[in-house]
């Protein structure tokens, strides 16, 4: 017998063996919502399709036929096996447990998430996690992932997503650069100044910055490039330039005096700044595991709805 055809007889087995363990087409007419007819219907139906018969009817009761009680044991064993489906099922979204994959840009990953994950895991024995840090754009569906953390102000339509913290690029420095080639006071004083810039494209060195509603575009100049934001801060501490920072990578460094901002009153706006989303399908049933790890990022960045502090 064919799979569809197997498949088509499932709720005629399932209503058979109501039938046959309560004894009474009317019982289980009441118990399904249906009519006693409709319930004689599938049993019927069945009989016809295994071309045996199953139960022996009279006006005052039901019998099974030894074939019945074969097959009674088989569908029961059935109803069982998807008892215990739900029943598994229900246990797996009852409680977090399984592998989460999650992607994220490089930096973000390096200074905000990873430092937060040893306490996650802890919580939650249970749950695993694979962390992908890569810059590209990834596709959730297409790469396997849960999750994916993007910097943006317009989040992908079709997703859903959790606001972490905004991203601020801040102009850092060591102090001993910025004594012996002194401070900028402008955005036109880069022009005179070695920094370091990504170098992904030719408009990286065409840096873009705003006061207010006053915008301008600066040609810079240095030396060494790089579009590892940790490599930059690397170039900043050795004294090469002026360097754009995410707020996350550089605050160390600020907190220890070791780098400082410069033209603080300007917001540097050329690339990776806007706010962290943590995206993820918009299904209403997200498994526990995925959902856990949602909350607990959101709850630990909650704190820094603004950007830290130059």
């Amino acid at each position: 017998m064919g799979t569809n055809r197997l498949i088509a007889m499932l709720p005629d087995m399932a209503v058979f063996a109501l039938v046959a363990e309560r004894g009474s087409f009317s019982a289980v007419a009441r118990q399904l919502g249906m009519t006693p007819s409709a319930i004689s219907r599938q049993v019927a139906r069945l009989e016809a399709a295994l071309g045996v018969r199953l139960l022996e009817r009279s006006t005052r009761q039901l019998r099974l036929t030894d074939a019945g009680q074969a097959t009674l044991a088989r569908c029961r064993s059935m109803l069982d096996a998807a008892d215990e489906a739900v029943q598994q099922a229900q246990q797996q979204y009852a409680r977090p447990q399984g592998r989460v994959r999650i992607s994220m840009p490089k930096a973000f990953g390096r200074f905000v998430v990873a430092p937060l994950l040893p306490a996650f895991l802890a919580r939650y024995p249970q749950v695993d996690v694979e962390l992908f840090i890569s810059d590209r754009d990834v596709d959730p569906l297409a790469d396997g992932l849960d999750l994916t953390v993007r910097v943006t102000d317009t989040p992908p339509p079709g997703m859903a997503g959790r606001p972490l913290l905004p991203v601020r690029q801040l102009l850092c420095a060591s102090p001993h650069y910025l004594a012996m080639h002194g401070r900028p006071a402008h955005p036109r004083d880069l022009a005179q100044h070695q920094c370091l810039y990504l170098a992904e494209h030719e408009a990286d060195k065409r840096w873009q910055l705003q006061r207010g509603k006053e915008q301008l575009t600066v040609a810079v100049t240095g030396r060494y490039a790089t579009n590892h934001s940790e490599l930059r801060l690397e170039g900043v501490l050795a004294h090469l330039g002026i360097a754009p920072l995410p707020h996350f990578t550089a605050q160390a460094a600020l907190d220890a005096g070791q780098i400082e901002t410069v033209l603080d009153d300007w917001e540097f706006t050329t690339a990776y700044r806007g706010m962290a989303w943590l995206l993820y399908p918009p299904n209403r049933y997200l498994p526990p595991k995925v959902r856990v790890l949602i909350d607990y990022l959101a709850d630990a960045l909650a704190d820094h709805t603004t950007p830290m502090t130059r």
